[in-house]
C-alpha cells in the first residue's frame, strides 16, 4: 500500500468513524428516522447533482432497476433506519462494532444468493463468531436482557443484516451504470420510504435546529457522506475489495475515541471482548483472501 493509500485508508477510516458520534448526537436531539430521511434528502441532490456533472450516463435504465431498488430499500431505508433508531440506546463504539459484522454477513448471504461463493466448514464457524460477538457487545445477562441497550444493540445488528442482504443484491443485480449515478438514485429511492417510516412510527414531523442538530447534519452529508463515498470509491479501484472490508475494522477505534472526547461515552469490556470476536470470526470468513493479500504484500 502507497503512502497516499494509506492515508486515504486512514482518513476515510477517520470520517466513516466519526460519523457514529454524529449520529448519536443528532439522534438524541431530533426523531432518529426523520433525521435519517433528511440526511439523505440531502445526499440526493448533491451525489445526483455530481453524478449528472461528471458520469455520461445518469439516467437509470431499465436494467438498472433491481439494484437501484435493492439498495434504496435495504441499504438506504432499512439500513439506517435501524441503526438511527439504535445509536438512541448504544454508544458509537457499540454501533460501530455491530455494524463492523457486515463483511461476515455479507459472506453468509452470499452463500445463497451468488453462486460462485462459498463459505467452507471454517467460514460457517466465522460467521457463527460474527453472531456470538455481536451477542457478547449486547451483554445479554438476566440483568440486561431487557435493558435498552441489549434493545440498542438488536436495532443496529438489524441494520447491519439490511446493510449485508443489500450488499449483496446489488453486487447480483450490478449493471454498467456509474457508480456515482447509481448512489444518487439508491437515496432518493430510499429517502422518501425513510419519511414514509418516520410517519408511520409517529416521530414529530419537526426538527428543532439546534447546534447539534445543525453541525451532525453538516458533517454526515458532505462530509461522511458524499465525501466518504467518493473516498471509497477511489480507494476501492486501488486497493481492491479485501484490503478496503479491513476498514470496519478501524472505524471503532475512531468511533470510541471521537464519542469518548465529544460525546463523554466510556467504552465497556463486553465491546471489546465482542469487538476481538467478530475481528477474529472476520479473519476466518475471508482467510484465503487475507492470505493472498498478506502473500502480494510481502512478495511486493
Amino acid at each position: 500500500m502507497s503512502r497516499r493509500n494509506a492515508a486515504g485508508f486512514v482518513l476515510l477510516s477517520a470520517v466513516w468513524g466519526t460519523s457514529f458520534p454524529a449520529v448519536r448526537a443528532g439522534v438524541q436531539e431530533a426523531p432518529p428516522v426523520l433525521f435519517a430521511a433528511l440526511r439523505f434528502d440531502a445526499m440526493a441532490i448533491l451525489v445526483l447533482g455530481l453524478a449528472l456533472v461528471v458520469d455520461g450516463r445518469w439516467r437509470p435504465r431499465r436494467a438498472d432497476i433491481g439494484g437501484i431498488l435493492a439498495g434504496g430499500v435495504l441499504i438506504v431505508a432499512v439500513h439506517h433506519a435501524f441503526l438511527f433508531a439504535g445509536q438512541q440506546y448504544v454508544t458509537s463504539a457499540v454501533a460501530a462494532v455491530v455494524v463492523a459484522t457486515v463483511p461476515i454477513l455479507a459472506a453468509g448471504f452470499s452463500r445463497f444468493v451468488l453462486p460462485s461463493e462459498r463459505l467452507s466448514l471454517l467460514g460457517l464457524v466465522g460467521l457463527g463468531l460474527g453472531f456470538l460477538g455481536t451477542a457478547v457487545v449486547a451483554d445479554p445477562n438476566p440483568a440486561t436482557l431487557t435493558a435498552v441497550h441489549a434493545i440498542g444493540v438488536g436495532l443496529v445488528f438489524a441494520s447491519a443484516v439490511a446493510l449485508a442482504l443489500g450488499t449483496v443484491l446489488v453486487q447480483w443485480t450490478r449493471t454498467d451504470m456509474p457508480v456515482l449515478a447509481m448512489q444518487g438514485w439508491m437515496m432518493l429511492a430510499g429517502a422518501p420510504l425513510l419519511h414514509a417510516a418516520s410517519l408511520g412510527l409517529g416521530e414529530p414531523q419537526s426538527v428543532t435546529w439546534t447546534p447539534t442538530v445543525v453541525i451532525a447534519l453538516a458533517y454526515l452529508v458532505p462530509v461522511a457522506g458524499v465525501g466518504g463515498y467518493l473516498l471509497y470509491f477511489h480507494l476501492l479501484d486501488e486497493l481492491g475489495s479485501v484490503e478496503l472490508t479491513l476498514v470496519n475494522y478501524v472505524l471503532p477505534v475512531f468511533a470510541a475515541l471521537v464519542g469518548w472526547v465529544a460525546l463523554g461515552e466510556g467504552l465497556e469490556v463486553p465491546t471489546v471482548v465482542g469487538f476481538a470476536i467478530v475481528a477474529i470470526g472476520f479473519a476466518l470468513v475471508k482467510r484465503r483472501a487475507l492470505q493472498s493479500l498478506l502473500r502480494r504484500r510481502m512478495e511486493g
